[in-house]
C-alpha cells in the first residue's frame, strides 16, 4: 500500500459553486514535501458532512490519508457550517444534496493536482450524501464506502413499521444545536440547549403541533419533525427522491464499493439490501461488512454495545477503520496491488460463544467471530418456523384444533379440567414466572389477551437506536457557572442504551415505573420461549413474524423483539434476558405504508412484523424468546389506539389486544437458521 511520505497543506473554507451559485465551503488538505505542495496528481478522498467539517472525527481522516498521498476533501452541507444557504437545510429531506454532490465531485475532478478519481467516505449523513451523489453519476466519482447508512428514510430512518422512531425527534434537535439560523440568536439557541436538557420530558408531549415545540427557534427543523411526524401514509413526500433512494437505484453509479454496518444499528435493515441491489446490478465489486456495533461503535473502538461485550475481535476503532479504507482506496483510486477484490465478498459478525459471565468491566461476556461469505442472505439458511403457543412456548410443531370433547380432532378422549389463567409468557393468575408446562389433557389457550396503555408503555430497555440525545446536567450548584465552559456537545448522552441489555426494568429507564420488574413479568408482554437448547443454534438473517391480531382499538401497534435467554450463573443468578433485534407495526398499515386502514374492534386480522437482520449463536442450555406487546418507549411513538389523523389525536385510550394461536390462526416467527459448515 502507499507510503506514508508527506505532510500537509491545509486551506480552509474554499468556497466550491454549485449550478445554481450557492457555494460550499470546503477544507481542501493537500500533500506537501518540505513544506511545499507536492507535485503530481493525487487522488482524492471526499467528506460531505451536516456535522461541521472542522470536526475533530473528520480532521482525522485528512490526518490519515493524506501523508499516504490523497488530497482529502471536507465539505459543509448547503444551509450548515460556513457553506451558504441558510434556510435550505431540512435535516435528510435535501432535494439538492445529490446534485451538490455530483458538482463537487467534478470541481474537484477537475484540478490540476487531481488524478481525476474521486472515492466518498463518511458514517450516516455523510453515507447519505454518498448515495444521493452516486444516484446522479458523476464520471470521476471512482468508489464509495458508505457506512451506517439508510436509503429509505421512511422505513429505514423515521417510520419503522409505520411508527414514528422518536430517534428522528431527537436527531433533530443535535441539528438544531448547531444550525446556521441561531447563529445571531443566542436566546434560541439556548431554548434548544435548555430543550435538552429535558428530552426525558418532551418525549411524552405528543402530539407534536407546529409552532409548540422548542424546535420551532429553527423552522425548516420543525417542518421537518412535523412531516416525519404527521406523514404516516407513504405518500409523495417520502416518494422524493431524498427521501427514497432505494427506489432510485437503478440509476446508481456502478463503481467499486463497500459498505459497513452492524446488527446494533439503528439502519441494519438497510445496509444489506443496499449491498444485494448493487451486487446484483453493477459489474465493480462491492463488499458487506456487518459487525457487531451500534451506530457508532465501529469508529469508536469498543467491544460493549450497551451492557453486552462482544469480545476482543469486536473492536475496530479508526486504526483499522482507515488501514482498511486505505487498502480499498489504493485499489481503486491508485491502481496499487492491494489483492482486496480477491477477498470474500461478505464478512459478518456471528455474536455469542462467550462464558455468560460478568467481565472486569462489569457486562455480560457474549463473545462472538467473524466469518466470511459468499452471498447475503446466506444460501444455506434453513427458514425454521416456531409457532407461538398459548402455554407460552415456541414451538417446531403448529397449533392442533381441539375438539368439542377436550380432545385432539380424531385423537383420544383426554381429561379435561379447568386451565389456570395463563397470561403473558405462560404466567399464571397468581404471578409465577416462566414457562408453565402444561399436561397433554390441558388444550392451552387459543388466543392471549393483554391491555396496552398509552400512558404506561413497555420501556426501550437496549435497542438498535441512535440520536435520542439529552445534554446531561452538570450536578446541583454547577450548571451555572461550567455551563458556560463545558460545550453542550460535550454533555451529550442518549437516552436508550445503545445496543443490548438485560430486559429488567431500572429506576434511570425512560417510562419505567415502581415495581421494576423483567419486562417477562409485565401484564402488557406476551412471551413465547423454547426450551432449553439441546444444541447451538445459530440464527443469521432477517426474521419476520407473522400474527393473528384483534383489538378494541380501531388502530394500534404490535411490537416484536427476539430475545436470547442465558441461563443463571453466580454472576447472574436470574439469568439475563438479551435482546438482539425489534420491531414494531403500526396496524393501520397492515396492508402497505401507502394503504391504511382501521380495524374493526375484535375481528381478526393478519400482519406482518418484519425484524432487522441479526447474526446470534444461541448456545446449548439458552432459550430463543420472542416477546409481542403493543409499546416500545421512547424507541418508538405511542400510538394513542383512537383511529385519529396520524399525530393529531385527540386523546389517548387503553386498548384490550389479543393474539389468536389456534390452527386456523397459527402466529408465529420464521427463523433464519444456519446449519454448520
Amino acid at each position: 500500500m502507499s507510503s506514508y511520505a508527506f505532510g500537509i497543506a491545509t486551506f480552509k473554507d474554499v468556497m466550491l459553486p454549485t449550478r445554481d451559485g450557492l457555494r460550499l465551503a470546503t477544507d481542501i488538505h493537500r500533500p506537501t514535501v518540505d513544506g511545499a505542495l507536492a507535485e503530481g496528481q493525487f487522488p482524492i478522498i471526499l467528506c460531505r458532512t451536516s456535522y461541521n467539517k472542522s470536526a475533530q472525527r473528520y480532521v482525522d481522516i485528512a490526518d490519515y490519508f493524506t501523508p499516504h498521498g490523497y488530497v482529502v476533501a471536507l465539505q459543509d452541507f448547503r444551509g450548515r457550517g460556513r457553506s451558504e444557504g441558510t434556510g435550505q437545510y431540512y435535516h435528510t429531506v435535501n432535494p439538492h444534496e445529490g446534485r451538490d454532490g455530483y458538482d463537487t465531485i467534478e470541481w474537484l475532478a477537475a484540478q490540476a493536482w487531481s488524478n481525476g478519481r474521486v472515492g466518498m467516505v463518511g458514517s450516516s449523513h455523510p453515507a447519505v450524501a454518498q448515495v444521493a451523489a452516486a444516484l446522479y453519476r458523476p464520471p470521476h466519482l471512482a468508489a464509495l464506502w458508505p457506512d451506517v447508512t439508510p436509503i429509505n428514510m421512511y422505513d429505514h430512518q423515521s417510520r419503522r413499521g409505520g411508527a414514528m422512531a422518536l430517534q428522528m425527534f431527537g436527531a433533530l434537535f443535535v441539528h438544531a444545536l448547531d444550525a446556521q439560523e441561531l447563529r445571531d440568536n443566542p436566546a434560541g439557541r439556548e431554548a434548544i440547549v435548555q430543550a435538552m436538557m429535558k428530552m426525558r420530558e418532551l418525549v411524552w408531549a405528543t402530539p407534536f403541533k407546529p409552532g409548540h415545540t422548542p424546535l420551532a427557534v429553527v423552522p425548516a427543523l420543525e417542518e421537518t419533525l412535523i412531516h416525519y411526524y404527521t406523514r404516516g401514509d407513504y405518500d409523495e413526500y417520502w416518494a422524493q427522491e431524498c427521501n427514497d433512494m432505494q427506489r432510485q437505484l437503478a440509476r446508481h453509479a456502478d463503481v467499486p464499493m463497500t459498505l459497513t454496518g452492524g446488527w446494533y444499528d439503528l439502519f441494519a435493515n438497510a445496509t444489506p439490501v443496499y449491498w444485494a441491489t448493487m451486487r446484483a446490478q453493477n459489474q465493480s465489486p462491492a463488499r458487506l461488512i456487518m459487525g457487531p456495533w451500534n451506530h457508532t461503535a465501529m469508529r469508536g473502538g469498543q467491544t460493549a454495545m450497551g451492557d453486552v461485550d462482544l469480545g476482543p475481535d469486536a473492536a475496530w476503532g479508526n486504526p483499522r477503520y482507515f488501514a482498511e479504507q486505505l487498502r480499498f482506496f489504493d485499489r481503486w483510486l491508485k491502481d496499487e496491488p492491494t489483492g482486496i477484490e480477491n477477498d470474500p465478498p461478505v464478512h459478518i459478525f456471528v455474536m455469542g460463544g462467550g462464558s455468560g459471565r460478568r467481565t472486569h468491566e462489569g457486562h455480560l461476556d457474549h463473545g462472538g467471530r467473524w466469518r466470511a461469505e459468499q452471498e447475503w442472505p446466506l444460501a444455506r439458511i434453513q427458514w425454521t418456523t416456531f409457532y407461538l403457543r398459548g402455554d407460552g412456548r415456541l414451538a417446531s410443531s403448529p397449533p392442533i384444533e381441539i375438539g368439542a370433547e377436550g380432545r385432539p380432532a380424531g385423537g383420544p378422549p383426554t381429561r379435561t379440567e379447568p386451565m389456570p389463567d395463563v397470561r403473558a409468557g405462560g404466567r399464571s393468575a397468581e404471578g409465577s414466572t416462566g414457562a408453565i408446562s402444561i399436561a397433554t389433557h390441558h388444550p392451552p389457550p387459543t388466543s392471549l389477551t393483554f391491555t396496552y396503555d398509552p400512558a404506561h408503555p413497555v420501556p426501550t430497555i437496549g435497542a438498535s437506536s441512535s440520536g435520542l440525545m439529552e445534554i446531561a446536567p452538570l450536578g446541583e450548584g454547577l450548571d451555572e457557572f461550567w455551563g458556560k465552559a463545558i460545550s453542550p456537545w460535550a454533555r451529550l448522552r442518549s437516552i436508550v442504551m445503545e445496543g443490548a441489555a438485560h430486559q429488567a426494568e431500572t429506576p434511570d429507564l425512560v417510562a419505567a415505573q415502581p415495581p421494576y420488574r423483567p419486562l417477562a413479568e409485565r401484564p402488557d408482554v406476551l412471551v413465547f420461549q423454547t426450551e432449553p437448547l439441546a444444541h447451538d443454534v445459530e440464527v443469521t438473517g432477517p426474521i419476520t413474524v407473522h400474527l393473528w391480531i384483534s383489538s378494541s382499538a380501531p388502530d394500534t401497534d404490535f411490537t416484536a423483539k427476539l430475545v436470547d435467554v442465558y441461563p443463571p450463573n453466580a454472576d447472574y443468578p436470574a439469568g439475563y434476558h438479551l435482546n438482539l433485534v425489534d420491531s414494531i407495526l403500526r396496524c393501520r398499515y397492515r396492508n402497505g405504508w401507502d394503504k391504511p386502514g382501521l380495524m374493526e374492534p375484535g375481528r381478526i386480522y393478519p400482519i406482518q412484523i418484519d425484524l432487522a437482520p441479526t447474526s446470534n449463536l444461541f448456545m446449548v442450555g439458552h432459550r430463543i424468546r420472542l416477546d409481542i406487546s403493543s409499546s416500545n418507549f421512547p424507541r418508538f411513538d405511542r400510538n394513542p389506539n383512537t383511529g385519529e389523523p396520524m399525530g393529531r389525536h385527540t386523546g389517548m385510550i387503553p386498548a384490550r389486544n389479543t393474539v389468536h394461536l389456534d390452527e386456523a390462526h397459527p402466529s408465529h416467527v420464521v427463523l433464519p437458521v444456519v446449519s454448520s459448515q
